[in-house]
């Protein structure tokens, strides 16, 4: 079963893979696509400003070539066996992914299956094998779902686009690269899934290849991740040189002879265990999207909202939380990492929220907004409470994929608009969307018996009793990004669905969307009340323990749970507090006197600027990271390259010698008389010679 639940969207990819093949082998030359980025009848088309010229408009002005806006284009023969053979193995994946969820953690059966032997080298043994414990049954069951209702909902949002076959497929091995992840029985195997999701997302962010925005946020993604994938490999191989082992079991029951081991590195000594949790954490960093290397993460907006939500919700992003929890019995062991990983987290919760508050593109708040409940997951990962950063995970994956499937509904509705400036008055004409879009918005602000309230909450109070020298950080940090979160959520509710239109005609043509996405939205829906309450004992309860049976750390997660029984209700309720205060001034801001923002910006500009433009982080890396490198790749291409390689190479010795040798081959004329009169030439010096030095000798 396991296997097939792993296989399942391999197969789907794989065939998906073939008929867009074949479908492109159909085309005639000259019927691709044209290179003007989204195409104007699709509904996945993004929004760019008012006047600006389209990509296409300013791919021809690059090139000076005459711009003709091409005809629509039908979609790709095969589109609909694609996608109905990727969406029905995930169905049947996500059906066997929640049995295993009931037979695993329920009825207690984990499995191990050994596929084959994958690598072995000197002391290095790796398998291929599924570890299947109660820990793997949580994310199939995530992962699974949230892929299979987002590919019902890209069958509705992609309907138009004629390279539909080839985007199913590159869905469908995204979730395969997850599932492979989420199964791996060592770091060997987890780092293949890692890789493979990054990959993934580097097809898919980039899918409208024709498109240079998203050409270079797809770059972008790839190379940010490449810095925390350098130090999870030096993680990876600290921990094989410390244990010589890859293997989980091995690992894990190695992990308390680890502690108080010291690295002598040049003059520092380094605690072992701490070096090898930040290593493995900086990988983590890259792949959740924290603090210093988030900036790829709202670039990924450039990619089509299914992928979005696939990545937010349940792949990608969630890659970093859950090797955290797997390796908790390193983790738990080192104080020191566990209080960088709460000082990350809490800083990302804060520095995303305060950037949410002045963006004005709908995919890009619930972007940052995602930025900061991963950092929410983090800080609980930091106090030991790996079981409720897990179940903040779960109860994430249902709302925040409900909000990015409902953002593209508004997107479609608006004809590809996506700055909420230009909407307003939404619900009339979407009640539906709306409805879902609310109940998402209140499971993401932590409204009482949401799903988001019972695993947020929990995260806040579990602050108050860790003994971590970060925790009291991590509260306070946690706590004021739970009220910037319910105002820049209620923001874009207000400003989406609520006053005057801002755009008449679109207003005017805005209807609901095919039921392909309707359905996806009502199943998220419920799953974003439902996931909380029903979930809570499993998670943060004292059956916690029989639950994940091992596979979580869980020692210093029940002193958490009893004492935060203990916590006083004033401060119980702070959070409920916080996210009410966030929803008052949203709505004194932009339902009772929708002046204040511009009047609050002009006031406070510098402030304004500084959050707007991200805290400029974009502009500080190009200045100190990416310029020197382009200049050194310049200095090493003109100069290194250019001037000493080739200068004393091809262009100096080497061409010296093919001048004196066509120089000599002039001399080869065929006369014979040139000939004599150089042997001519020839006896005279030698007798000339013999003539003054002959003689003398």
């Amino acid at each position: 079963m396991y296997e097939t639940i792993v296989a399942l969207p391999l197969l789907g990819s794989i065939l998906a893979g073939i008929i867009a093949l074949l479908g492109a082998r159909n085309r005639l030359p000259g019927e691709d696509p044209p290179p003007h980025g989204d195409r104007a009848a699709s509904p996945v088309a993004e929004h760019r400003p008012r006047g600006a010229p389209s990509p296409h408009e300013q791919h021809a002005a690059f090139a000076n070539t005459h711009v003709e806006e091409p005809a629509d284009e039908p979609p790709a023969a095969g589109s609909r066996p694609a996608e109905l053979i990727t969406t029905t193995f995930l169905v049947i994946a996500c059906l066997l992914s929640w049995y295993a969820f009931y037979d695993v953690g329920v009825a207690g059966h984990e499995a191990r299956v050994r596929l084959f032997s994958f690598i072995t080298f000197a002391d290095l043994h790796s398998d291929w094998a599924l570890r299947i414990d109660p820990l793997t049954a949580v994310m199939l069951a995530v992962v699974t779902t949230v892929s299979s209702l987002v590919h019902l909902y890209s069958i509705g949002y992609m309907e138009e686009d004629p390279y539909k076959p080839r985007f199913f497929s590159y869905l469908s091995f995204f979730t395969f690269a997850m599932l492979m992840l989420v199964t791996a029985d060592n770091l060997v195997q987890l780092f293949f899934g890692w890789e493979g999701v990054g990959l993934a997302s580097y097809l898919l962010i980039g899918f409208w290849y024709h498109k240079p925005e998203a050409n270079a946020a797809a770059i972008k993604a790839f190379i940010v991740n490449r810095v925390g994938d350098f130090g999870f490999s030096l993680g990876i191989f600290a921990v094989f040189a410390l244990t010589g082992a890859v293997d989980f079991d091995t690992i894990f029951a190695q992990a308390p002879s680890l502690a108080g081991k010291v690295y002598h590195f040049l003059s520092w000594d380094v605690d072992a265990l701490t070096l090898v949790c930040v290593l493995l954490f900086i990988g983590a960093m890259g792949k959740s999207a924290q603090f210093l290397l988030h900036t790829w993460l709202p670039d990924a907006m450039e990619g089509p909202t299914p992928v979005s939500a696939l990545i937010h919700a349940a792949t990608m992003v969630t890659a970093g939380v859950f090797m955290v929890a797997r390796l908790s019995p390193l983790f738990s062991l080192s104080p020191g990492a566990s209080a960088f990983v709460i000082f990350i987290g809490a800083t990302t919760c804060m520095f995303a929220a305060t950037v949410g508050l002045v963006q004005n593109d709908i995919k890009r708040i619930i972007a940052y907004s995602t930025c900061s409940q991963l950092g929410y997951m983090f800080v609980a990962m930091g106090f030991g409470a790996y079981s409720v950063g897990m179940f903040h995970l779960f109860t994430h994956a249902f709302f925040k994929a409900l909000l990015f499937l409902c953002s593209g509904s508004v997107i479609i509705a608006m004809h590809h608009e996506q700055d909420i400036r230009h909407m307003g008055g939404l619900w009339r004409k979407l009640p539906f969307t709306y409805a879902t879009m609310l109940i998402g918005t209140l499971a993401l602000t932590g409204f009482p018996f949401t799903a988001g309230y019972f695993s947020k909450d929990a995260i806040i109070e579990s602050a108050l009793v860790s003994t971590n020298p970060m925790a009291a950080y991590g509260f306070v940090m946690t706590l004021g990004a739970a009220a910037l979160t319910a105002f820049y959520s209620w923001r874009l509710i207000f400003k989406t669905f609520h006053g005057a239109p801002h755009d008449r005609a679109h207003y005017e043509a805005a209807h609901e969307t095919p039921l392909t996405v309707l359905v996806p939205l009502a199943l998220f829906a419920i799953g974003s009340i439902a996931a909380g309450y029903p979930a809570l004992a499993v998670f943060t309860g004292h059956g916690t323990d029989e639950f994940f049976r091992g596979s979580l750390q869980l020692g210093i997660a029940d002193t958490l749970f009893e004492g935060a029984e203990k916590v006083p209700l004033l401060l119980s309720i702070l959070p409920t507090l916080m996210m009410i205060v966030g929803f008052l001034v949203a709505w004194l801001f932009y339902i009772r006197r929708p002046d204040l923002p511009e009047e609050l910006a002009r006031q406070q500009h510098v402030l304004y600027q500084f959050l707007l433009n991200k805290w400029y982080f974009d502009e500080i890396y190009d200045y100190l990271l990416v310029r020197p490198t382009l200049w050194l790749g310049r200095l090493l291409w003109k100069g290194g390259d250019g001037f000493i390689i080739d200068g004393f190479g091809p262009d100096g010795v080497s061409a010296r010698v093919l001048d004196v040798t066509r120089n000599v081959v002039r001399l080869q004329t065929g006369y014979l008389y040139h000939y004599a009169f150089a042997m001519l030439i020839g006896v005279a010096a030698a007798v000339t010679w013999f003539m003054f030095y002959g003689a003398h000798g």
